[in-house]
């Protein structure tokens, strides 16, 4: 009879066959590699799908700034030739090649004209001026019918001169009373959005379009014409209406296929930008992985079938070949999630203890060739103090710690990289620790911001400086005038005008007047020359200059300073009585009675006119015109002290 102590147990502890071992093993491990597969194709597309938002959205806001400083760009100047013709008829020659200089300037415009109340082209940057009338233009009737300053993005129009298709920017011109005085028209190609569009590669079926805020489609690229408006659409009836900036998933109206689009209204303009990329694109890069994925876990799962036979039979190796078939898993997840960047190890000391082979294809170097130096040896010099303070930031394992810094390729060529800083596990003491890092080249994307930073300045200067003195123009002026009103408890103003510029510029010709009005800006504008002043030219040969913490005394010497200046030119005048160009000045210093910057400068210009009517080649302040029956003083062409007042008419 069997000893009733070698029976196998009953309940849970009955021992399990080696099969029934083996084929639950298999279910696991199978049921791991599937939910792993499962896990890693969805987080993947999330990351795809986030990544491609975050891509599309930064296009889309690149291009909206694009857009803005091309309109806004053409806006500023001809904000300023709206005003000009608001209070003046300049001659036509000279302002027609005034409209082809900032034509030149701007490389978005390919013309710009002035019409008249009829529709008749009075000036033209095109040589010769068009001859056709432009009444019937939707462009002409809305501002003729339509009172109001703002810029006017038009619907795109198949242009009569050029034959293209062609934007329209149009501005109203008002009279000095406010009635309609004509319309301001700037031309863009369509060819001009067009050309830097198709610079971007960003899948097949994807586009780039510049839409009006009402809908109406400006540009498209590439272009299509199944559908010209796009009013009814989510963009407009939804989404736009929550955000000027978003992201949403739609199905195109132009060819039904379901793409993501990107989207940003432009600032200060009616105008919208979007980019809308396939869904099949956007996933493309996933499904790839996702293909490589679903192979290598069929590979996985031969290999445990294979596994679970040998463990069949030789069930002693089963703890041995899991940990192994782990170990490879984890080093398999750890390529297979960062092989894009370089990862490196980094002991406390600095010195690299591991480097991906992604190394080569980024920096041209050898894995092996970096183990055992300095991480320090890679770092610009000038950039290891911030790579210092980066990693003393970190403060437990969870903590991360971007940085920008500059390295060097094999071949020696300048890289810029982003760095991620992270302590590799928690040390038990400070000498122990590990650093991680993962390393990603930002080079092209940091010249790209370095081109548009200088973009931005040159754009910036060039909308602040009159173009044929080289002073600060009348709307940098007034910007200038108003912060320094608000901030001085004492300030002056000068208006300085050229006595007798129209007949030398009749005389002489413009080119000679030319260069007159630069020999006067040159020496108005050595007066405020390394100081907190301004010098601008005002309109025509018209000039004023700002004094910030200056008072009426001292802003007469810069005047008189000034008139003598430009008398020591010795810029012969034959019309001038007195045979030389000279200039005129009012001088307005600030007082409890003046209201604000615009009545500051009204003060300087009555001075002017007293200075004019006084017999010119002289300075007047404004003071003396407020002293009634009583002598007003000014400086006489001679520089000596007299009455140049007469008694004020009652």
């Amino acid at each position: 009879m069997p000893d009733p102590q070698l029976r196998e147990p009953d309940g849970p502890l009955r021992r399990v066959s080696p099969a029934v071992v083996v084929v639950a093993f298999a279910l696991v491990m199978t049921a791991c590699v599937l939910g792993v597969v499962a896990w890693k194709a969805l987080d993947a597309k999330k990351n795809t799908l986030a990544r491609g938002q975050t891509d599309t959205m930064n296009l889309a806001h690149s291009l909206a700034e694009h857009a803005t400083h091309a309109i806004q760009s053409a806006d500023i100047a001809m904000a300023g030739m709206v005003e000009l013709l608001k209070y003046r008829d300049p001659v036509p020659e000279r302002f027609n090649r005034y409209l082809t200089e900032t034509v030149n300037s701007l490389p978005q415009l390919r013309e710009i004209g002035v019409l008249d109340v009829h529709g008749k082209w009075l000036y033209s940057s095109l040589p010769p001026p068009p001859l056709q009338n432009d009444p019937d233009r939707a462009y002409f009737s809305y501002h003729r019918d339509t009172p109001g300053r703002a810029l006017r993005i038009n619907e795109p129009l198949q242009s009569r001169l050029a034959g293209r298709s062609t934007i329209i920017l149009s501005k109203r011109i008002d009279r000095q009373d406010g009635s309609f005085g004509g319309v301001l028209t700037a031309t863009i190609d369509s060819d001009y959005f067009n050309r830097f569009y198709r610079k971007f590669q960003f899948g097949p079926d994807s586009s780039i379009s510049l839409l009006r805020d009402d809908g109406v489609v400006l540009i498209r690229w590439p272009a299509s014409e199944r559908s010209t408006n796009l009013a009814s659409t989510d963009l407009f009836s939804k989404h736009l209406k929550n955000s000027a900036v978003g992201y949403y998933k739609t199905t195109s109206p132009f060819d039904g296929i379901e793409k993501y689009i990107g989207y940003e209204r432009a600032r200060h303009f009616p105008a919208v930008v979007t980019v809308a990329i396939p869904e099949a694109w956007v996933l493309s890069d996933w499904q790839k992985t996702l293909r490589t994925d679903v192979l290598v876990s069929a590979a996985l799962l031969f290999m445990i079938l294979l596994l679970a036979a040998v463990l069949f039979s030789q069930f002693r190796f089963r703890m041995r070949t899991e940990l192994a078939l782990r170990e490879r898993e984890a080093h398999y997840r750890l390529l297979a999630n960062n092989i894009a960047d370089i990862i490196i190890l980094i002991d406390a000391r600095g010195v690299l203890r591991y480097v991906s082979q992604s190394v080569e294809p980024v920096l041209g170097q050898r894995p092996e060739d970096m183990l055992g130096k300095s991480c320090f040896e890679m770092i610009h010099p000038d950039d290891q103090e911030s790579v210092r303070s980066a990693t003393a930031q970190l403060s437990g394992i969870d903590t991360v710690s971007t940085v920008v810094f500059r390295t060097w390729r094999a071949d020696g060529t300048p890289v810029w990289v982003e760095s991620n800083f992270k302590l590799a596990a928690l040390p038990v003491k400070p000498a122990q620790a590990e650093f991680l890092c993962v390393i990603r080249d930002v080079t092209e994307r940091k010249r790209m911001e370095d081109e548009l930073n200088q973009l931005n300045r040159r754009l910036t200067q060039l909308a602040a400086t009159d173009g044929l003195t080289g002073l600060t123009n009348r709307r940098a002026f007034d910007d200038f005038l108003l912060r320094q009103y608000e901030c001085c408890d004492e300030i002056s103003v000068l208006l300085l005008d050229i006595d007798g510029f129209k007949g030398y510029n009749d005389t002489h010709g413009h080119q000679a007047g030319d260069r007159c009005l630069r020999a006067v800006a040159k020496v108005i504008g050595d007066a405020t020359l390394n100081t907190s002043g301004l010098s601008a030219r005002y309109g025509g040969e018209e000039f004023a200059v700002v004094l910030p913490d200056t008072g009426e005394g001292d802003a007469l010497k810069v005047a008189e300073a000034i008139r003598l200046a430009v008398r020591a030119l010795g810029i012969a005048n034959p019309i001038s009585s007195r045979g030389y160009i000279t200039v005129s000045a009012g001088v307005a210093a600030r007082t409890d009675a003046t209201r604000d910057d615009s009545a500051l400068v009204g003060d300087a210009d009555s001075a002017l006119y007293e200075a004019k009517r006084l017999g010119r080649n002289r300075s007047v302040v404004a003071s003396s015109l407020a002293l009634r029956h009583v002598a007003s003083e000014s400086i006489q062409p001679d520089g000596e002290s007299a009455l140049a007042g007469r008694l004020a008419p009652t």
